[in-house]
């Protein structure tokens, strides 16, 4: 391994200042109150240490000694596995399942969208908000089935979820006109010290903080 990554903690995270999936992971992390080493990185010039431990030089990447995790729904399951304390799962089957249904389909429909948003052209801006406020429309009644998303307590999906709802404002998206559910939501998670560990200095400007 490369002198750079002899760092002083077990855990070193290459992340990048503003990104949904990077995001996921420091939350993770902060809810486990896991010391760890982060690695800022632009994503589109990767350092060499990220070149020579991941063959998609993508982030988040997670190194623990000689262990490299990256995408990021691996490395979550990882560290919550890794670090039981406290449970980001439920215990039963069936929950466990639903909960990694809904991380899916937050991968599949709604990242896409962010990513659009940030990176994409007018036209794919655009349609980058258009599907995003929907997809908020869509799912107003899985934020009133628990306290968290589709649970009592905070799970992984809310890991996934969170840094998305963070973002609305600075991604040009409102909440739809019945969307208090997902503002008072929002509020539980970004009032958590654990939240506010995750963030980079640079999405600490996105929003403001609740009182």
């Amino acid at each position: 391994m490369a002198a750079s990554m002899r760092m002083r903690n077990t855990l070193t995270l290459f992340s990048s200042t503003d990104d949904v999936l990077c995001h996921r992971v420091r939350l993770v992390l902060a809810a486990k109150g896991v010391a760890y080493d982060l690695v800022v990185v632009d994503p589109q010039n990767p350092p060499e240490d990220l070149v020579h431990l991941n063959p998609y030089h993508s982030v988040p990447t997670l190194v623990e000694r000689d262990l490299v995790l990256y995408a990021a729904m691996v490395v979550c399951e990882y560290l919550d596995e890794r670090y039981p304390h406290p449970p980001l799962m439920p215990v039963d089957p069936l929950s466990r399942a639903r909960l990694r249904l809904a991380m899916l389909r937050i991968e599949h429909d709604w990242i896409p969208q962010v990513q659009a948003i940030q990176l994409g052209n007018k036209q794919q801006v655009e349609a980058g908000r258009r599907r995003l406020k929907e997809l908020l429309i869509e799912s107003l009644p899985l934020f009133k089935v628990s306290k968290f998303f589709l649970n009592p307590e905070m799970s992984l999906a809310d890991c996934a979820m969170a840094p998305i709802i963070w973002r609305l404002q600075s991604l040009g998206v409102s909440l739809p006109k019945d969307g208090k559910v997902i503002e008072d939501y929002g509020s539980r998670i970004f009032r958590s010290p654990g939240f506010v560990r995750s963030l980079t200095d640079h999405e600490k400007k996105l929003r403001e903080l609740p009182l």
